[in-house]
């Protein structure tokens, strides 16, 4: 079964078992019954924002509308004193260069090691292309990202620009009412953010990691 067909009878099961119509559920998203319908057909994909909603409205974890995952395999062996393992969803690409158009379908999940106390809020990762971010971030990374709409200045946030079409992985500073989203590679230009060219931050970086092949 796809994905989104999958996710979509998730999202029905949920609504049907909590007695709320199509219609209470569009009220609740703030959206149009129609677009619950494509939603629980799978003809419409649930984005990342509407993920949480539901799994706040459901009282259901994220990782309640995807299928179950294998169990790890028992011969690994994680650190434990001071560090947690958190599985975490994968969600599309981030772009660390031009920006690229964001797909916020969760693609999979990792095992990512945390200092204790773990972040708290919902975490996410988002895998960066592009060379702007070196040499902090390289190209490939996998960015973990705590959802929250607001970053200090010069901390590193995933923001969506062009009207939420597409993301990048930036650090942020802010100058009177503009934001400016500020590559680490010197080659690259930042990106301002006004009412003409809107944006909007949807997490901050709190580690990465990369794989060694």
């Amino acid at each position: 079964m796809e994905l989104s067909k999958f996710i979509g009878q998730k999202i029905r099961n949920f609504r049907e078992q909590r007695g709320l119509s199509v219609e209470q559920l569009a009220d609740k998203l703030n959206t149009t019954r129609a677009t619950v319908t494509r939603y629980e057909l799978g003809s419409r994909k649930a984005n990342q924002d509407i993920l949480f909603k539901l799994a706040e409205i459901f009282n259901v974890n994220v990782d309640d509308f995807f299928p179950a995952r294998e169990k790890k395999p028992s011969n690994i062996i994680y650190p434990k004193e001071g560090l947690e393992v958190i599985s975490i969803p994968i969600i599309g690409e981030i772009a660390c260069g031009d920006p690229i158009t964001a797909d916020e379908n969760i693609e999979g999940y990792t095992d990512e090691i945390f200092e204790k106390p773990v972040p708290s809020g919902n975490l996410f990762g988002l895998r960066c292309k592009g060379d702007s971010m070196e040499p902090t971030i390289p190209n490939g990374a996998l960015a973990v990202i705590r959802e929250q709409p607001e970053v200090e200045d010069g901390e590193i946030a995933a923001v969506l620009v062009d009207d939420d079409n597409e993301a990048t992985l930036k650090r942020v500073k802010h100058q009177g009412n503009l934001v400016m989203l500020m590559p680490d590679n010197k080659k690259y230009d930042p990106i301002i953010l006004d009412e003409d060219h809107p944006g909007r931050i949807v997490g901050k970086l709190v580690k990465y990691s990369v794989t060694v092949e």
